[in-house]
């Protein structure tokens, strides 16, 4: 028969008598009245579970036929005290074995919303791919499949379009779905102070994203760089949608702005086939991985393999070896887990991106999961919560 080990401190007038013929429907005359007998002896807890090795210590009979030397009652007394202890401990597992359980929350660090039906249109995507040109918003995101709920969302501009910005920016004033914006200024550009200045006055606003030849301008000096120190100043950050002819490029760039957070977007839009990952780009993430400023976007895997119309594998066997690369250099802290939809629906569910990640932070423990799923999003990119399921 199961025992139950449960304790209860409470004045005699209130305990309940649990027992295993309690649990079967109720106490017969003689258990009640035996109950009632122990609750004399021991008035102030009951160790429910007859005949078990501490339930003798609270029995009227063999209370009464023990003889009670120094070192039994110090003995019984001890054993006392570990059996109102139980109840605790049990408690205190159970709820650390359930938060270890719990999935961490999701933020997903990359997606694009824009809507080609604007009396202005959209200068990306193009027409002619119909997966992609057509309204696309936080509500159809949301209503995806995915493994586990998605919190929030960090939204990365998809225009060169200066109002642009501000469009993303009263799309997130009315959804606080949208926790932070990465931006599109030119680096170097006059009006790049101004521009600066009046989106970052709003705190969604989260810093820019810049391409290979930004990066090359910035190394040169001049007015791209400082612009990019002024974004250091704001503590704001830079996402760099680059490839690995670039790697060598953006090592320098985070050594010469240090303070300023960089984070590669796409894995650096690595081709993936499934076999060991090319060397020089395993070489180039490892010495970008040494700057302490620079984070890793794992996204961008189905998109590698360049296979379209939803036919990327989806077995996390494939992307191994790029993951473990990225894994190797950036590590956990510097991971950030990111689906880059729409762009990845034409390759692969969103669902099964998100569950490729998933499988392999498992892998890593709980911890990394929450840090690559959720925590290093924060710390990159600083975003704020808006509403309860992203945090306090």
């Amino acid at each position: 028969m199961k025992r139950n080990f449960q304790m209860h401190r409470r004045p005699s007038s209130e305990l309940r008598v649990f027992s295993p013929s309690r649990e079967k429907g109720g106490l017969d005359s003689r258990e009640a009245a035996k109950s009632r007998r122990e609750l004399e002896v021991a008035p102030h807890f009951f160790l429910a579970g007859r005949g078990s090795p501490l339930a003798s210590i609270a029995s009227p009979e063999n209370f009464m036929r023990t003889k009670f030397n120094r070192r039994e009652f110090t003995r019984k007394a001890a054993l006392s005290a570990l059996a109102l202890s139980l109840p605790r401990v049990v408690a205190d597992a159970t709820t650390t074995a359930s938060a270890a359980e719990s999935p961490p929350p999701v933020i997903d660090s990359h997606t694009h919303f824009y809507d080609p039906t604007r009396p202005q249109g959209v200068p990306w995507p193009p027409r002619q791919e119909k997966l992609l040109y057509r309204k696309v918003l936080p509500a159809d995101y949301r209503a995806l499949p995915k493994p586990t709920p998605v919190a929030g969302t960090v939204v990365v501009e998809a225009s060169a379009w200066i109002e642009d910005n501000q469009w993303i920016l009263d799309l997130a004033a009315n959804d606080p779905f949208i926790v932070g914006f990465v931006g599109h200024l030119t680096l170097g550009a006059d009006d790049f102070p101004a521009n600066l200045e009046r989106f970052a006055r709003n705190p969604v606003f989260r810093g820019i994203r810049i391409g290979p030849d930004a990066v090359k301008a910035a190394l040169a000096g001049g007015a791209p760089m400082r612009h990019l120190h002024l974004l250091a100043d704001r503590d704001l950050c830079v996402d760099l949608l680059v490839g690995p002819e670039s790697l060598s490029d953006i090592a320098k760039l985070a050594s010469a702005v240090p303070r300023l957070r960089m984070l590669v977007d796409h894995v650096c839009n690595i081709r993936i086939d499934g076999r060991p990952a090319d060397t020089s780009w395993e070489r180039g993430m490892q010495s970008a991985g040494e700057r302490p400023n620079l984070f890793c976007k794992v996204s961008g895997l189905v998109e590698g393999s360049d296979r379209r119309d939803g036919k990327a594998p989806t077995g996390i066997e494939f992307y191994r070896p790029v993951l473990d690369v990225v894994w190797q250099a950036f590590g956990a802290d510097r991971l950030v887990y990111a689906s880059n939809w729409p762009v990845c629906g034409i390759f692969a569910s969103c669902a099964t991106v998100q569950t490729l990640a998933e499988t392999y932070f498992a892998e890593k423990g709980a911890a990394a999961s929450r840090k690559c799923f959720y925590q290093n999003s924060r710390n990159f990119y600083k975003w704020t919560p808006r509403a309860p399921a992203q945090g306090a």
